[in-house]
């Protein structure tokens, strides 16, 4: 079973999240509400996946992705924004992010992006 890291600020988006990826059969085997906690916890549980919110205190989600993959360059990172972050997403791919989704979440939006990172190499 795949293992993921759901990193949001705000709880009510983890358990949105938590909710669609349990139905793709992927373990939510952690959460974090900031970057710093989420570099800490992609160190420990090595997810095969992790969703990651952009704007968020103490260290951003683009900052966080650029530390995980410094460190693991094969993590599969996929960014959550709300809308007109476009900006923002961008960067966050250029930082080496696989997809992207808009919030407020459309389940079968994020079961493709998730699909479409965890076949990438």
């Amino acid at each position: 079973m795949k293992k993921a890291l759901i990193v949001d600020d705000t709880r009510f988006m983890r358990t949105i999240l938590a909710g669609i990826l349990k139905k793709k059969s992927i373990e939510v085997a952690g959460e974090a509400s900031n970057g710093r906690e989420a570099v800490e916890k992609y160190r420990e549980i090595k997810p095969d996946l992790v969703t990651m919110d952009i704007i968020m205190p103490e260290m951003d989600g683009i900052e966080a992705v650029k530390l995980i993959l410094k460190e693991f360059p094969e993590a599969k990172i996929l960014m959550c924004s709300a809308m007109g972050q476009q900006a923002l997403v961008i960067e966050a791919i250029q930082a080496g992010a696989k997809d992207f989704v808009i919030k407020p979440f459309q389940p079968a939006r994020v079961m493709e992006a998730v699909d479409r990172a965890l076949q990438e190499g």
